[in-house]
């Protein structure tokens, strides 16, 4: 009971690698660091609210019929410069980075307060992040947002999915940094954080992707209808999240094989149709 209530001190940042351990993690504190020190937009935020959209989705929707709430509007738009919003935006070069709307898919929630189709600037996703060391002492927080400052963050964009069947909701977020490094590291400690609870289930492999990319499951509980997933990922410079929730039989090979595309299409933006 202690240990899970006892603050340890933010390790010094280590100018290669701001987010190394000095020592293994163990798992009171990885699951300390997951749920209190790391930023909302880089771990499970939208899970949460994923699974309540999906269970009022499946609750109150006719399956025959999309939701009214999510029904193409009536009118057509006129020609936008930023693509087929239908499909997602795509005016600007981290935008055009998102995974179109794929097949059997239309935009789904909002992500919180970024809405289910949007970006913002490095300086405002530095800031957010940031913000997830409220609570730690002045020093640990001093060591906190140095490190976040050592990834360079050049902004973040968000995209949320909701199936056509109303079992699936998924919300995509990518976050752009300057250095490679960084992105790679910042992917080796989360994904040892996570593997580190073991309350955690393993999830589906991402084929081609076995070094870069990785996915858990929340903890079984066989009275819950709503299961979820979150997947990270990285390529290139790109820092990929995805948490998913959708109702039993949860589709998580579907959850899979779009985070594989959307790996795909940041090396491949214009290939994707």
């Amino acid at each position: 009971m202690n240990d899970d209530h006892t603050t340890e001190p933010v390790p010094p940042v280590n100018d290669d690698n701001p987010f190394a351990a000095p020592a293994p993690v163990s798992r009171g504190r990885a699951r300390r660091v997951v749920l209190t020190v790391l930023p909302v937009v880089l771990v499970l935020a939208a899970v949460g609210g994923a699974a309540a959209y999906t269970k009022a989705t499946v609750d109150g929707a006719d399956r025959a019929v999309p939701t009214r709430l999510w029904q193409k509007p009536a009118h057509e738009p006129a020609k936008d410069p930023a693509g087929d919003l239908v499909r997602g935006r795509a005016d600007t070069e981290l935008s055009k980075l998102l995974l179109p709307v794929p097949a059997g898919y239309r935009l789904g929630p909002d992500s919180g307060t970024y809405g289910n189709d949007a970006e913002v600037s490095g300086a405002a996703a530095t800031a957010e992040m940031k913000d997830g060391g409220r609570g730690l002492s002045g020093r640990q927080r001093r060591d906190f947002e140095k490190r976040i400052d050592k990834l360079r963050i050049q902004g973040l964009a968000v995209r949320t999915y909701a199936s056509h069947d109303n079992d699936l909701v998924i919300d995509t977020q990518l976050v752009r940094m300057k250095d490679k490094k960084a992105v790679r590291d910042l992917y080796t400690f989360r994904h040892e954080l996570f593997d580190s609870i073991d309350v955690l289930r393993d999830g589906p492999k991402i084929a081609g992707h076995t070094k870069n990319a990785s996915c858990f499951l929340d903890p079984k509980d066989d009275e819950r209808r709503i299961e979820g997933m979150f997947c990270m990922a990285y390529e290139g410079e790109v820092m990929v999240t995805f948490s998913a929730s959708g109702i039993e039989p949860f589709r998580k090979s579907a959850v899979a094989e779009l985070v594989k595309d959307q790996l795909k299409h940041i090396t491949s933006p214009g290939e994707y149709v």
